[in-house]
């Protein structure tokens, strides 16, 4: 089994060309076969809210939502700190399919024995 992937991301939609790196970074891994988890901090909480990843972050860009469904079928999870989540007094019932709110314990559970990292 090819090893797993952990993408950290703590930027939202107020930088979209992060973003968009880091979803092209997670599918690099999970396309290829890599069990991939984005963990979402800060305002990056937010895209796991149905309906707020959109947009395009630039020319030549792909658009967030498709991004965001290639993730999904290639089995990418998305773990969403439960702290920031909740102190921006967000709707649970509105993550995505394949989000959770778990924080740190949970992600190092997820991670085992290893996995490839990226911060963004």
């Amino acid at each position: 089994m090819p090893n797993k992937a952990v993408i950290s991301l703590t930027t939202g939609l107020e930088d979209p060309e992060k973003v968009t790196v880091a979803y092209l970074v997670a599918l690099g891994a999970a396309e290829s076969g890599r069990p991939t988890l984005m963990f979402l901090t800060k305002e990056a909480v937010r895209l796991a809210l149905d309906g707020t990843a959109v947009g395009v972050a630039c020319e030549g860009c792909p658009p967030l939502a498709d991004l965001a469904k290639r993730f999904a079928a290639a089995g990418g999870k998305y773990f969403v700190c439960p702290i920031c989540f909740n102190a921006k007094q967000l709707d649970g019932d509105r993550l995505i399919a394949g989000a959770e709110l778990a924080g740190t314990i949970p992600m190092w559970e997820w991670i085992g024995d290893g996995a490839t990292t990226f911060s963004y």
